[in-house]
């Protein structure tokens, strides 16, 4: 089953929403029906490839010191 896109407003509230430091994925899987990989994906073609790198070494660095991050 192929999952449509989120339209535009739903899109930018889902980047808000991981770029935070305190939303995790299961609070977006919660509100927007998104995993985690979902997530990736859409901030991958949603930032620019810094932006989308950066955000990706933060949640993976905190999420080796915190379990509950992201």
């Amino acid at each position: 089953m192929t999952r449509r896109a989120p339209d535009p407003a739903s899109t930018s509230e889902i980047i808000e929403m991981a770029l935070s430091d305190h939303v995790s994925f299961d609070q977006i899987r919660a509100q927007h029906g998104l995993g985690p990989d979902e997530v990736k994906t859409l901030m991958r073609k949603s930032l620019k490839p810094g932006s989308y790198r950066a955000w990706r070494k933060r949640v993976r660095d905190f999420g080796t010191r915190r379990e509950i991050y992201k």
